[in-house]
């Protein structure tokens, strides 16, 4: 069902510095920042030659990557993100095999722009899974 890793995201408590980072340290091309208002986050994404790198930051005060990042006042790995050819079909057949679907269970727009779901850490050894249908 699932396909290829879309990305890996990095929740980050300095934007401009893990872009920096990635970009100057690493040599790696970094995109513009860009505000997902539904998602509550800015995003800048690393293009790699196997897959891309998410860095998250919060956006406003409801921001779920604030929460995180609390608990986390480093950063680290927020969740991975994996490819599927029909995200209403892959979200059935996880909803009938018991896992949980975050949210209100709808897709919402992602970030570049196609839908994607979140499924519950608990569910998968610790590790939100977001689906992104391509």
């Amino acid at each position: 069902m699932i396909g290829r890793l879309n990305h890996v995201a990095i929740a980050v408590p300095d934007l401009e510095a893990a872009a920096a980072q990635y970009r100057d340290t690493l040599g790696a091309e970094v995109g513009a920042p860009q505000d997902e208002l539904d998602h509550g986050v800015t995003v800048v994404f690393i293009t790699l030659p196997n897959t891309k790198i998410e860095l998250l930051y919060p956006l406003g005060d409801a921001s779920p990557i604030r929460g995180f990042l609390e608990k986390n006042p480093a950063g680290g790995i927020h969740h991975i993100c994996y490819e599927v050819d029909d995200i209403l079909a892959a979200r059935d057949r996880l909803k009938a095999d018991g896992a949980r679907v975050l949210g209100d269970g709808e897709p919402r727009i992602g970030a570049h722009g196609k839908p994607v779901l979140f499924l519950h850490p608990k569910d998968f050894n610790g590790c939100l899974i977001e689906l992104e249908e391509v």
